[in-house]
């Protein structure tokens, strides 16, 4: 399974650069790492791989509140979770993420 994501700052309309972001797979009802990392300077983590069967619930934990404390701005969220449900370990996987400091949203990307 290949898995990536972008995160945009909508209120500046640029790549959020250098946001952390962990990538966890739900296992026996237990969360277990299968990744972690920070978007680029276009705001993008281009491509994780994991080997092996990966259908299943994955989440996305994105560190918000760090990434804009550190550009010096207050927000609402310390962390945005996304949980998804892979049912093709073949298919790409991409998950985009639009943030502002009182809101945000995703959806599955190409």
């Amino acid at each position: 399974m290949t898995l990536s994501t972008h995160v945009l700052d909508a209120t500046g309309g640029r790549p959020a650069r250098g946001l952390r972001v962990r990538w966890d797979t739900l296992r026996d009802g237990e969360w277990a790492a299968a990744g972690s990392g920070a978007t680029d300077a276009d705001g993008r983590i281009t491509e994780w791989t994991t080997s092996g069967t990966d259908v299943g619930v994955h989440r996305l934990v994105f560190g918000t509140g760090e990434w804009f404390r550190g550009e010096g701005r207050d927000s609402f969220y310390p962390e945005v979770v996304v949980i998804f449900d892979v049912v093709d370990a073949e298919e790409h996987h991409h998950v985009p993420l639009l943030l502002s400091p009182y809101s945000y949203t995703t959806y599955r990307g190409s």
